[in-house]
Order: structure tokens, then C-alpha cells, then sequence
């Protein structure tokens, strides 16, 4: 079984600029298919606009609001919100308040599979 703590996963920064605290994925846990990680981007700030050839991925705002950009389309998110971003699809994510969100990504993350 495993089971990781939040507050013991060292936060980095990805390639797109946001934080995250990687919750389950390969580099902490014998995951094969998914990951799991927890990003913040601060009030004002705007992750850059990419997008990932492999990974579908999912983001479930937490705390903050913020606007979503994919492939040109704009809207809202607040906390409850769940986003799906299919492979390829360009998008960003411009925090109004401190953004607190889930990502979810299916093969995992990778810096490899994002492109600016």
C-alpha cells in the first residue's frame, strides 16, 4: 500500500511556470498509468500557454479563481470547478486570487510531453 503525505512532497516548478507538489507519480510511488499533483499559482500570475502530446488531463480547483484559456475558448473557474484538457490542446490558467488546484494527468506528467 501506499499511502503519501501532501506536506512531505518537495514542491517544484514545471515547465509551464506553475508549482506543484507531486501527490502520486513515478518519481514517488510505483505508479504506471496516472499523476496526481497539487499546483498553486499566485494572484496575478498565468501559467504559460502549452500543451501535452500524450497526456489527458484533468484540473479540480480547490481555493482561488481564476480564468481557463483552451484552444481559444475562455472561462471562469472557482473552487468545485473540474476542467478537461485533452491531449493537445493548447491552454493556460491566469489566477485573480491564488489558485489552489489538483492536476491530474493520464500517462502522467512528464516535462517531456509539454511544449510552449
Amino acid at each position: 500500500m501506499t499511502i503519501n503525505r501532501l506536506s512531505e512532497q518537495p514542491p517544484f516548478t514545471t515547465k509551464d511556470g506553475s508549482t506543484i507538489r507531486s501527490i502520486l507519480d513515478r518519481t514517488n510511488a510505483p505508479v504506471q498509468n496516472q499523476s496526481l499533483a497539487e499546483a498553486t499559482l499566485p494572484a496575478g500570475c498565468t501559467t504559460q500557454r502549452h500543451y501535452h502530446k500524450l497526456s489527458e488531463e484533468f484540473y479540480f480547483i480547490l481555493a482561488g479563481s481564476g480564468v481557463m484559456e483552451m484552444d481559444g475558448e475562455i472561462k471562469n473557474v472557482s473552487p468545485g470547478d473540474a476542467i478537461l484538457i485533452p491531449p493537445s490542446a493548447w491552454h493556460q490558467i491566469t489566477a485573480s486570487q491564488t489558485l489552489r488546484f489538483l492536476c491530474c494527468c493520464a500517462p502522467p506528467y512528464a516535462h517531456e510531453d509539454t511544449f510552449l
